[in-house]
């Protein structure tokens, strides 16, 4: 392909998935901004990512077939169509109902479009550097979206409020519907008839199954996990349905998934190892932007440390690129195991004095190593499933989407739980210290409520407003002791997994060199 038509497709890839990535974390990274334009509490907003999500997160399984099936133009075509449909509808939100029902469409429309961002980046690559070259400049494309987000939507927010938002995703969209247009992709393998009536009741399953945990961990640590009877229900609701979709699957000939390759030990580890990352990047996603809102900073004094991140993204997608043309994979793994144990580390060191100043060079390694990490685990798991026929593609994608779809938002809730609930411990211990009968606390007190002097007389609400304010900052410190703990729990996690795989590795290396060596030939 010449140089400039390449670098065109190349161009096409990052808009796709710039448009696809910035329509959901847009959204994600402003509900507090967003709250008021639609009335509804914080609560309430955080229902527009669950209803983007619930579709969104098994879509990707049932595309694959639907692309093989009536062709790679055709599928890009109607797909962009639909999406630009799907963003313009945005522009009417007025209110929480229609902001869930136009969600919850822009979360399907949303799902071909990443696919296509994936497809037009592999597209000028010959096919000994698709892996090499282009799966990691797909990745780290995907990745920017998020960091960026939160760098270009407090200017954004400033203009027009949640209409800009909006705006921006469609004047995207259009633009990707231009480049979709203009530069078609070329066809892999001829049409064919992939589709039967039993994945469509498979799919029906799976989609709900998945639809309704992606809910409830989006929602769970809002409503809280005990507290709300529906979290419950919808959680076994959803287990039911993929139980329903294993057993259909297991008692058929032509799998729409194979279960069994799925479950059997290499896809396990392969799984666990996705899974054990993806959670430790949500130190990023939830772990500083939530230290640095609960100390009061909003996205725009924060455009700067996700600025790092991009930068730290784009870095760390550069390296794999020379890394993957090496195929040490459990190398990588390593190091990059070994730079968010030092990320996390030094945010462990965190105050209510800290700023996004602080952590520049902490996120910025965890940012470098996330992208690191995962183009070499895709590619072995891509080429583990190529190795045994064209039909385990789908089983491989229905893995990797189950890792980082609802890995992510498994690992987003776990963390948000975990600081809940050491902040409700820190809360305990700092309160026990807070005695009336302390003469310290006493002072303190009246300093915080001589804030008021000038327009509270009465000494009695003077100290009413210096306890309610040293109650305050006893909850700030306390979420930040929250938090810290959460840093060092991601740095224990990662730990972890660096030893599990230091010994995965030694004992590989020990069972090949006991190996018997192989026999000769002998010589006719």
């Amino acid at each position: 392909m010449h140089p400039a038509r390449a670098a065109s497709y190349m161009l096409a890839s990052l808009i796709l998935a710039l448009t696809q990535g910035l329509g959901m974390n847009l959204i994600n990274a402003n509900i507090p901004q967003l709250q008021g334009s639609i009335g509804a509490t914080t609560n309430e907003a955080t229902w527009m990512v669950a209803a983007y999500m619930a579709p969104n997160v098994s879509l990707a399984v049932a595309l694959i077939k639907i692309r093989n099936q009536y062709g790679l133009r055709n599928f890009a075509e109607i797909s962009i169509l639909g999406f630009v449909v799907a963003c313009f509808l945005n522009l009417f939100i007025s209110d929480l109902s229609s902001a869930m029902v136009v969600r919850f469409m822009s979360g399907i429309a949303a799902s071909p479009i990443s696919s296509l961002g994936f497809l037009y980046m592999l597209e000028p690559f010959p096919p000994a550097k698709k892996m090499q070259i282009g799966l990691p400049i797909a990745l780290t494309n995907i990745s920017l979206a998020a960091p960026l987000a939160r760098v270009i939507s407090p200017g954004l927010l400033d203009i027009q409020g949640f209409h800009s938002l909006t705006t921006l995703e469609v004047a995207l969209a259009f633009v990707a519907l231009c480049l979709v247009y203009l530069l078609p992709l070329s066809q892999p393998m001829p049409r064919a008839k992939v589709i039967r009536k039993t994945d469509l009741i498979s799919y029906a399953f799976l989609a709900m199954g998945f639809g309704s945990v992606a809910v409830v961990l989006v929602l769970g640590r809002f409503y809280w996990w005990f507290e709300a009877p529906w979290i419950g229900a919808l959680l076994a609701f959803g287990f039911a349905c993929i139980t329903v979709m294993v057993a259909i699957e297991l008692n058929r000939n032509n799998h729409f998934i194979d279960i069994r390759w799925i479950v059997s030990p290499p896809i396990l580890h392969f799984a666990a190892v996705l899974l054990i990352f993806r959670i430790v990047l949500s130190e990023q996603t939830s772990g500083a932007p939530g230290l640095f809102q609960v100390l009061g900073l909003t996205n725009d004094q924060m455009i700067g440390l996700f600025t790092v991140i991009m930068i730290g993204t784009i870095l760390g997608g550069i390296t794999c690129i020379f890394a993957m043309r090496y195929s040490n994979e459990k190398a990588t793994h390593l190091f990059a195991l070994a730079i968010v144990i030092v990320g996390s580390l030094m945010d462990t060191q965190s105050t209510s004095l800290t700023r996004p100043e602080q952590m520049y060079l902490s996120q910025g390694l965890i940012a470098f190593a996330g992208a690191l990490f995962l183009p070499p685990a895709m590619a072995r798991g891509f080429v583990a499933a190529l190795s045994k026929g064209p039909n385990y593609i789908l089983s491989f994608i229905v893995v990797f989407l189950t890792t980082q779809s609802l890995g992510g938002l498994l690992g987003s809730a776990l963390f948000g739980t975990f600081i809940t609930i050491r902040e409700k411990y820190h809360s305990s211990i700092l309160v026990e210290h807070l005695a009336l009968t302390d003469p310290l606390v006493v002072q303190r007190i009246t300093q915080l409520g001589g804030v008021y002097a000038r327009t509270l007389t009465d000494k009695v609400l003077q100290n009413a407003e210096g306890v309610a304010l040293l109650s305050q900052q006893a909850t700030r410190e306390a979420n930040v002791l929250a938090y810290n703990d959460a840093f060092m729990l991601i740095a224990g996690l990662a730990a972890f997994a660096f030893v599990a795989l230091l010994i995965h590795i030694t004992y590989d290396a020990v069972r090949a060199r006991m190996a018997p060596p192989a026999a000769e030939p002998v010589a006719a």
